[in-house]
C-alpha cells in the first residue's frame, strides 16, 4: 500500500489566470484542495518538489498530508497539468478524503513471469490489453500496483481481472471477465515474393 507522504503549502489569497502566473513566476505551482463538504482551498506549492512528485511515479495514487499555516489535511491528487514544452507543473487538483471514504483510482499492472510461460519460450508475445485496473478503495487501501503472473501460460492464453487479488473492501469497475493480458502468436515477417515481372537479364554476346 502507498504511504502517506507529506507536502508544505502555503494558502493564496487570489484566483484566477493572473494570480496563476505570478505564483509560477515565483516557483511555485497553484494548487487546489476540494470536496470533504468544505469550500475549495486555493494553494500554492513549491514547483521543483511537486514536479518530483510526479514523475516519480503513482502521484495520482498517492495519499498525501498537506499542511497549510499548521493546518494538516489529508488529500489525494485527482489531476494535473503540465506545460506542453517546458514539461513543467502549471496545477494540481487534490481531494481531500476522510477515513472510511472510497475514491475511484487507476492501479497500473505490472507483468511477472514472464521467464516460466511456455507460451513466450515457444515465440509467444506479451500483450498488455489494460495498463491500469480501475478500482474503487479506500485511500489507507489504495496498491501502488498489481502484479499479474504469466507463468504457466501458452499462446493463445489470456488472463481476466478477476485474477486480481484486490485489496480488503476494494470493488473493480470493470467486469471480473474483462481481459488485461494474452500471450499472442508470434509475428511472422513473410519475406517478399519474386517479382514475376522482372525483365530476364540480358544474354551474353557472343
Amino acid at each position: 500500500m502507498t504511504a502517506v507522504k507529506q507536502i508544505e503549502a502555503s494558502a493564496r489569497a487570489q484566483v484566477g489566470k493572473g494570480a496563476a502566473r505570478a505564483v509560477r513566476r515565483q516557483g511555485q505551482t497553484p494548487a487546489v484542495i476540494y470536496g470533504g463538504g468544505a469550500a475549495p482551498e486555493a494553494i500554492a506549492l513549491d514547483a521543483n518538489k511537486t514536479r518530483l512528485l510526479i514523475f516519480g511515479g503513482h502521484f495520482l495514487t498517492t495519499i498525501f498530508e498537506i499542511s497549510v499555516a499548521g493546518k494538516k489535511q489529508r488529500v489525494i491528487p485527482r489531476d494535473y497539468q503540465l506545460d506542453p514544452v517546458k514539461d513543467f507543473p502549471i496545477h494540481v487538483d487534490f481531494l481531500r478524503v476522510a477515513k472510511g471514504q472510497t475514491v475511484t483510482v487507476q492501479v497500473p499492472i505490472h507483468v511477472v513471469g514472464q521467464e516460466s510461460s511456455p507460451g513466450i519460450k515457444e515465440g509467444g508475445l506479451v500483450q498488455i490489453v489494460e495498463h491500469t485496473l480501475e478500482i474503487t478503495v479506500e485511500p489507507e487501501n489504495i496498491p501502488e500496483a498489481f502484479e499479474v503472473s504469466v507463468a504457466g501460460l501458452n499462446i493463445g492464453d489470456q488472463l481476466e481481472a478477476k485474477v486480481i487479488k484486490l485489496p480488503a473492501g476494494a470493488k473493480l469497475t470493470v467486469g471480473s471477465d474483462a481481459t488485461i493480458v494474452t500471450i499472442a502468436q508470434p509475428t511472422i515477417e513473410e519475406e517478399p515474393e519474386a517479382d514475376e515481372t522482372a525483365e530476364a537479364a540480358p544474354e551474353a554476346k557472343a
